[in-house]
């Protein structure tokens, strides 16, 4: 599945974002420059972010799994938590 988001928030800060919250869960199995690969026993989710349009970021969210998986959820809670970083009133809601 891929997962996509539009976002204020620098490629940067992103990229850092994702490695505390999917290296708290998953192995880092890649990292090259704007994208990141992590791993574990629910499957893979690469992250990957380009700056579009000049002042907003692209996050690019794959999995290796079908939709509604566990890696699929993790990914979107992720989005979700961007979008509070963004907005900091926003409040996160869901089941993921």
């Amino acid at each position: 599945m891929k997962y996509f988001h539009r976002t204020s928030v620098a490629p940067d800060d992103v990229l850092a974002r994702a490695a505390r919250f999917f290296g708290a869960r998953l192995q880092p199995m890649e990292e090259g420059p704007r994208r990141r690969r992590y791993a574990g026993g629910i499957g893979q989710i690469g992250v990957r972010v380009e700056a579009e349009g000049g002042h907003y970021t692209r996050i690019t969210l794959e999995t290796n799994q079908p939709g509604e998986s566990e890696a699929d959820k993790l990914a979107k809670r992720f989005l979700t938590l961007v979008h509070t970083m963004a907005e900091p009133s926003h409040a996160p809601r869901g089941a993921y």
